[in-house]
């Protein structure tokens, strides 16, 4: 029988972080699900995890320093360990690019890369002194791949990548895994219901884009038909992803993992193609030792 890991998830409130609390929970884990708001707009949820064996609800928002040093001090204080981070938070924003402030990019760069960095910087202590311990950064599938539309959510994906797989060459050494996974479309995604909402003179700057100020209404509607008709794909794919990942020894674990049915063989031949050029780019520069 396996020894259960110790394992921090962020953004556990809905989605593929609720989903992988309780899958991971299920196999015997000791898991802490963590996410804003837990006595407010999250109570219910946070009671409802709270509720179900090996699974503790804590507080943690990933923008914020002193939210994340105190959920990593409570997580400490109660396992001694943590084995495990899935870097799981996130969101996303689609529209034209022009009618982003400054700050809406600022705030999609905040949660979906400064957050990762930022929980993970207070994470590595403990597992460096462990000389053990896994990352799952989930990223998405348009973080190899871009459309009009997503250009702040693809550009802040793209840049996690690349954090996430120089931290696969960083911490190795140390003992510790750095992997990603790159889901596709879900039902879980907030994508549409996060798009710009926009003031008059911005309206007046998206009409002179003709077509594409509609898209957004086009793609939402034609997903949600997919919904409703159950051909959009279950967001369980990657919970499981996520769990296997974890259950994989350490040094077996694949560099980055695709959950997406559409884009599956697409993407995984862009990263094998890409693995290639990375590992002769370590070469290059006298660090072949660090490919993995």
């Amino acid at each position: 029988m396996k020894e259960p890991k110790v394992i921090l998830i962020t953004g556990a409130s809905s989605g593929f972080g609720k989903e992988s609390a309780i899958k991971l929970a299920q196999e015997g884990n000791n898991v802490f699900a963590t996410m804003r708001n837990v006595n407010g707009k999250n109570k219910a949820v946070a009671d409802e995890l709270s509720a179900m064996n090996n699974i503790t609800v804590v507080e943690l928002d990933v923008t914020s320093d002193a939210s994340v040093d105190a959920a990593i001090n409570t997580i400490i204080s109660d396992a001694g360990r943590i084995d495990v981070l899935v870097n799981n938070a996130g969101a996303g924003l689609i529209g034209i690019s022009e009618t982003f402030s400054t700050k809406d990019v600022e705030e999609q760069f905040e949660i979906n890369l400064f957050g990762v960095f930022r929980v993970t910087k207070a994470v590595l202590p403990y597992m460096r002194k462990q000389k053990d311990g896994l990352l799952v950064n989930v990223s998405s599938v348009f973080g190899r791949l871009t459309t009009p539309l997503f250009a702040v959510y693809c550009s802040s994906k793209y840049a996690l990548e690349g954090l996430a797989e120089a931290w696969r060459y960083e911490l190795s050494p140390v003992g510790i895994d750095s992997v990603i996974v790159e889901p596709g479309a879900f039902p879980t995604t907030n994508f549409f219901a996060n798009a710009k909402s926009l003031s008059v003179e911005e309206e007046t700057v998206a009409n002179d884009y003709g077509d594409l100020a509609v898209l957004p209404e086009k793609i939402g509607a034609m997903f949600t038909d997919l919904v409703e008709a159950g051909n959009a794909q279950n967001p369980l794919m990657v919970s499981d992803a996520i769990a296997e990942l974890i259950n994989t020894p350490k040094g077996e674990r694949p560099l980055r993992t695709v959950v997406d049915g559409g884009h599956k063989e697409a993407v995984g031949a862009y990263n094998d193609h890409v693995k290639e050029l990375q590992k002769a780019t370590l070469e290059g520069f006298m660090m072949g030792q660090f490919y993995n």
